[in-house]
This record gives structure tokens, C-alpha cells and sequence, in this order.
């Protein structure tokens, strides 16, 4: 029998936020026109305007929405419709002026930006799920909406609250984690200095103190005002999943943290439909092509490995940095299409046409102020073709070579004062071994530290640990079985140093990690500004290392290289302890560059990963599913380059190029 007519594959999302609130009526159909010129399949429509659409209490205005879904509707432009509760209306705050968030200063900010919100509120919360309430009732159904915008990038600019709504609120969230008084006296350590509670009353949010306050305290406010607005947006989602059945509910994530680190994103995955996020270059002086890689690979592993999709991103210069400088001809693509390449279902910018007012009238968008005789539209429009080409590798997925574990939790407990050195930076050392890796042209899946239970070492032969100051203590079986199974583990200083209230692992450190790496620290040394030790390797190499020493005291495990000099002259400064079938290395100091690379290696060759022999800054990243095999060939340099094919060949790609391999997978009885 002939095979069933195959479906035509659903196009990749590529379009932008779409305000036409800023603009009179005429130009909106000329907006349709050109959007269809473009090639754009998809907008985010509704995520500020929730003045226009209740301009007073309980009055609705619906007939311009009306009539803006229904002219992308009749165009086939999908809608991803906003709830537009990050920005209240003024009338709201006028009657409800508590509900501006506190600082820990004890000012109350003032209307007039966007994200003012005290999350805990419940008159914003009532006012939230009320318009939200209305949408779905208006266009639960309506054929446009194939995707819902809860809100916009919680925790951007604000997340935390310190009014007294939230200090009841953050009572009633800490007798549900800890259960007594006692318990919480307990895990906060609040025999340190006198800080015992005898009440519930008695407890207040981490205001400003004399002197440092008290850092488990701050780490469950942390977490309390992170919960809050998680609650907010699962009000809105549940909303929508009863109005709405069968469209996902999503909310712009920012999950790079070059971006921000206030919102737990491993949590905030469970509760999505449907992983998305926004990400912009930061143009801090370092190869942004290499933090966009970061945060790709990132956005994939909160999704669990899942196709996400790429909600906003600039088709050229920002304008909320110092500097904002202007993409150079073909990187918009190389941007867009390396998102794709790591996971994402499209390329979604903010925004389509550029505003004239405003705070971010200076932020590029698809449409620029100079209209279509320009080369950022020229870009988006070739940009539209080649994602309408690509439709194929819907729903396949990246494959990642190694594993990296990392913790927004571990991050903001590092982060708190009175730390050894206050130079220590866990996203310092986040991007060091990223870019160490990523220039081994390998792809990197991360993983949180309650999620190495049952790690497969043939799946993931190296597990990098760049720096987890909090770990559970369930880490040190989990690494245990994953090393003794065959894994190589590679470890940098500062790892496994408290549980999660900032309490030490009793014993030495580094606490939960020293039975796996064989080896405790007696004593740490951070190195002053400017000071710098040196540390020799086997072979006699000399390598500089800044910021951090301590005296290793081996208890099971080799020495690799050792301090050359400074107060740890002669100890260890590299290990490796051999267990089962596997290894875990320990660097106990900050290195950086080729010297990074020299101890990576090591470990890459102790996994068996060999050297891949691609130039510096080409990427070759793999999609995979059913529609077969999508090989994406980034090149971010400016001459020609050759890589591999399966079949043994080497194609080129041009300077500055993306290039896109298919394999189809065979359907049909092999070739007789």
C-alpha cells in the first residue's frame, strides 16, 4: 500500500512582540503587510497594555484587541496572547498604593516604569486574575491564540517585596517549610549572635541591619519571594488551563545570569507549559557568541532537553547597557539560528516595529525607524526564508556531550556578605569552564544538583563542577555512584561547603564532596588583589593562578600539581582520586584561559573525549528526531572553514556563515 500523505510540518515561531497600542489604526494593516513580507509567523501581542484594555475599574475596551487578532488571524499570523499584569494601570495604584513593593530600605517605589509589584499583595492579586479572567473568557478559543504570556520576565527589575503583607505572608511560608519555632531556630543558626525566636510574630523580613544580617534568613526570603511570584503566575496559568484548555501557558524566562539571579529557574520549569526565554547580548568586552551558547544550552536543560523557543532577542543594538553597539552584517542569523541550533522551536524578537517613545525607543527592533531600505531589514527578511526552510526540525532535539551542574540557589547563598573572599564569583566560574568546553566545540547540558541521582556515565562521560558552594548532601552519593560507575568528575574550589541554610557539612571540607574527591582542606588562603601563586604540573609546566589557595590534605587521592610557591608552596593544587571505574579531579585555585584549558584537557582525555580538530569559534552542534539529523555549523569567524559529515566528507562554510546539514532518516526497507 502507498504511504500516507505526510503532514506538512507546523513553521518555526519567528516574529516579535507586537505593540500596535503605540500607534493609530492606519498603521496596523500596513504592519500585517509587511510582517507577511517578512515571513513572520507569530507575535507576542497584550503584554503592556492593560490600561488600554481596562482604562477604569471593571470597564473593558476590547474592540481595538478585537480587531488587531482578528487582522493576524485573517493574515495566518499566530498570537501569543500576554496577560499584561507586570504593568498595572495607574488607577490601580491609585487605590491601591500598597501594593508598590518595599525596599530593604524601607521605601516604597513609585508608578511610572514597569514591575512595581508586591507580589504578595492581594489586591493585585485579585486585580491580576480578573483581567486575566477576561481574556480567557474573550479568546480562550479563538483559532489566533496558540500560546499564552503570563505576565513579563518575573523578577525583572524587582522580585522581592519588604512591606508588612509580605512579612505576614513570609510567616505563614516559613511555618509551612519548617514546621516550629524550634526547627527554624535550628536551620537558620540563630544561637549566633543572640537571634532566637520565641514567636512567629517575631520574625520579619531581612530589612536592613547594623551589620550582616542573617544569611539563612536571607536565603529562605530568597526563596520566599520567589515562591510568591511563582504563585502569582500559577493563579494566572490555572485560569487559562480551565478557559483555555489546550493552549500552553508560558512566561518569558531570563535564564542566562549574565541577566539576572533572583528566580530559581529549575523550579520555575515545573510550573511552564512551554520553557521560554528572552536573551540579549551583554557587551561586556567578552565573545558574546560564547555567553549566547551558555544561555542556549541552558534554556534547554530547565526544559529538561525539550525543544523551548526564544521569546526575545535584538536584531541589533540595546539600549539599557552603558554600550550599546550595533550588530555587525550576518550576526543577527549566527544569533538567531544558534538558538535553533541549541533547542529552540524559532526566533522571536522584541520587538517588530520600533517605538518613538518611551524608555527603549533607542532598542532596535525587525522594523526599524527608517523603514524597510536598511540592512536590518534586508537581515530579517532573509532570516524569515531560512527559518521557513527549516521546518523539518521541529521537535527535534539537541544532543549534549557533557554535563555541567549548576544552581541559582548555590549562586545567591555564595553571593551573601562575609564570604573568605568577596572576589569569589560562582557565574565567574560558570563562564570559564563554559568557554573552556565550548572551545572544545562541545555542547553542554546542565543539570541541577538534586538531579545527578542515577547519572549514566556513558551518556555523560565528564561532569563538570565549576562551583557549588551549597549542595545537598544527597550530592555526595550521587557522585559517588556516578565516579565509581565510570564517570570522570572535575571539581573547582568552594564546592560542597554548606547544606541549604548556609550551615556547614560537619567535618571538614569541602563537606559533602571530600569522600568523593578523597581529600579534605585544612584551612583556607585567599589570595589578596593582585596576588598571584603559580602552580606546577607533572611535567615541570608552570601555570598562574589568582584569587584562591588553601592546603589540601590528600586522603585517597593523587596529586597532580602542586602550589610552586606562595603560602601553600608544595601543597596540592590539583588532585585526582581513582574510584570504581572512574576518576574526580579538584582544583583548589583559580585558573583561567589556556591555563583552564590545560586541566580540562586533562580530564576530557581521562573521559575518552578526543580533540574535535574544529577551528576556534565554529561551532557544530546536533539536532536529532524523527525528521532526521540537522547539523549546524556556526561560523563566528571571518574566514572561510571546513567541517566534518557523517559520510566523511568536509563541507565549507563561508566567513561569518551558518550552514545547516540534514540527514533525513531512512523510512523505507534498506537497499537490497
Amino acid at each position: 500500500m502507498p504511504s500516507a500523505a505526510r503532514q506538512a510540518p507546523l513553521p518555526l515561531a519567528f516574529g516579535g512582540d507586537y505593540h500596535p497600542e503605540q500607534w493609530p489604526r492606519e498603521v496596523w494593516e500596513d504592519d500585517i503587510r509587511l510582517m507577511r513580507e517578512a515571513g513572520v509567523t507569530a507575535v507576542s501581542l497584550n503584554v503592556f497594555t492593560w490600561a488600554r484594555l481596562e482604562p477604569r475599574p471593571g470597564e473593558y475596551d476590547w474592540d481595538w484587541l478585537d480587531t488587531v487578532i482578528g487582522l493576524l488571524h485573517t493574515a495566518g499570523i499566530a498570537v501569543n496572547l500576554g496577560t499584561p499584569t507586570v504593568v498595572p494601570p495607574a488607577w490601580f495604584y491609585r487605590a491601591h498604593p500598597e501594593a508598590l513593593p518595599v525596599t530593604r530600605e524601607g521605601v516604597r517605589l513609585a508608578f511610572g516604569s514597569r514591575g512595581a509589584i508586591c507580589h504578595s499583595n492581594p489586591d493585585y492579586r485579585t486585580a491580576a486574575t480578573t483581567i486575566t479572567t477576561a481574556l480567557a473568557e474573550r479568546y480562550g478559543d479563538h483559532p489566533a491564540v496558540v500560546l499564552w504570556h503570563v505576565h513579563n520576565e518575573y523578577g525583572a527589575p524587582v522580585l522581592a517585596c519588604y512591606c508588612d503583607i509580605c512579612a505576614a505572608a513570609f510567616r505563614v511560608w516559613l511555618s509551612d517549610r519548617h514546621g516550629t519555632v524550634d526547627a527554624l531556630n535550628d536551620a537558620w543558626g540563630t544561637a549566633f549572635w543572640g537571634q532566637q525566636y520565641g514567636d512567629w510574630e517575631e520574625i520579619t523580613p531581612p530589612r536592613t541591619t547594623p551589620s550582616v544580617g542573617n544569611p539563612a534568613q536571607q536565603l529562605d526570603y530568597r526563596r520566599f519571594a520567589d515562591a510568591q511570584a511563582r504563585a502569582a503566575f500559577v493563579a494566572e496559568r490555572d485560569i487559562l488551563h480551565r478557559l483555555s484548555p489546550g493552549v500552553p501557558v508560558t512566561t518569558n524566562f531570563m535564564v542566562a545570569p549574565s541577566q539576572g539571579h533572583t528566580v530559581d529557574y529549575w523550579a520555575w520549569a515545573k510550573e511552564v507549559d512551554l520553557v521560554t526565554n528572552d536573551h540579549y547580548l551583554m557587551t561586556d568586552g567578552r565573545r558574546t557568541h560564547v555567553n549566547l551558547a551558555l544561555a542556549a544550552d541552558l534554556t534547554r536543560s530547565v526544559a529538561g532537553g525539550a525543544p523551548w523557543l526564544l521569546l526575545e532577542h535584538a536584531t541589533s543594538g540595546v539600549n539599557w547597557q552603558p554600550y550599546n553597539p550595533a550588530k555587525r552584517p550576518g550576526e543577527m542569523a549566527r544569533n538567531s539560528l544558534g538558538h535553533v541550533a541549541r533547542g529552540s522551536e524559532g526566533a522571536m524578537f522584541f520587538q517588530w516595529r520600533q517605538s518613538r517613545s518611551g524608555a527603549e525607543k533607542f532598542h532596535s527592533s525587525m522594523l526599524p525607524h527608517s523603514g524597510t531600505d536598511n540592512r536590518i531589514w534586508r537581515e530579517v527578511t532573509d532570516l524569515g526564508r531560512r527559518l521557513a526552510g527549516l521546518a523539518d526540525l521541529r521537535s527535534t532535539r539537541t544532543r549534549g556531550d557533557v554535563a555541567v551542574v549548576w544552581s541559582w540557589e548555590s549562586w545567591g547563598a555564595q553571593s551573601l556578605e562575609w564570604r573568605p573572599s568577596k572576589d569569589l564569583d560562582a557565574r565567574e566560574r560558570l563562564d570559564a569552564f563554559y568557554e573552556t568546553l565550548y572551545d572544545r566545540h562541545l555542547t553542554v547540558d546542565f543539570l541541577p544538583p538534586t538531579g545527578l541521582a542515577g547519572l549514566d556515565p556513558a551518556r555523560y562521560p565528564l561532569l563538570v563542577v565549576p562551583q557549588l558552594y551549597a549542595a545537598p548532601l544527597s550530592i555526595a552519593a550521587d557522585l559517588e555512584r556516578y565516579v565509581t560507575a565510570g564517570g570522570i568528575l572535575l571539581v573547582s574550589f568552594f564546592s560542597g561547603i554548606v547544606d541549604e541554610n548556609d550551615t556547614l557539612h560537619p567535618g571538614a571540607h569541602p563537606g559533602a564532596l571530600r569522600d568523593v574527591l578523597g581529600l579534605t582542606i585544612e584551612e583556607f588562603d585567599p589570595l589578596l588583589p593582585g596576588e598571584t601563586v603559580r602552580v606546577r604540573g607533572a611535567d615541570g609546566t608552570l601555570y598562574e593562578a589568582d584569587l584562591w589557595s588553601e592546603t589540601v590534605v590528600p586522603a585517597g587521592c593523587e596529586t597532580v600539581a602542586t602550589f610552586a610557591d606562595g603560602r601553600t608552596a608544595g601543597g596540592a593544587a590539583l588532585t585526582r582520586h581513582a574510584l570504581g571505574s572512574g576518576a574526580a579531579w579538584y582544583l583548589a585555585t583559580r585558573l583561567t584561559g589556556a591555563d583552564l584549558a590545560a586541566v580540562v584537557d586533562l580530564a576530557l582525555a581521562d573521559a575518552g573525549i578526543a580533540p574535535s580538530g574544529l577551528p576556534r569559534d565554529v561551532e557544530l552542534v546536533v539536532r536529532e528526531g524523527e525528521s532526521g539529523t540537522f547539523r549546524f555549523a556556526v561560523n563566528h569567524t571571518g574566514s572561510e572553514v571546513k567541517v566534518p559529515l557523517p559520510d566523511g566528507s568536509w563541507a565549507t562554510v563561508g566567513a561569518g556563515a551558518v550552514e545547516v546539514f540534514h540527514t533525513p532518516r531512512r523510512t523505507g526497507p534498506p537497499p537490497s
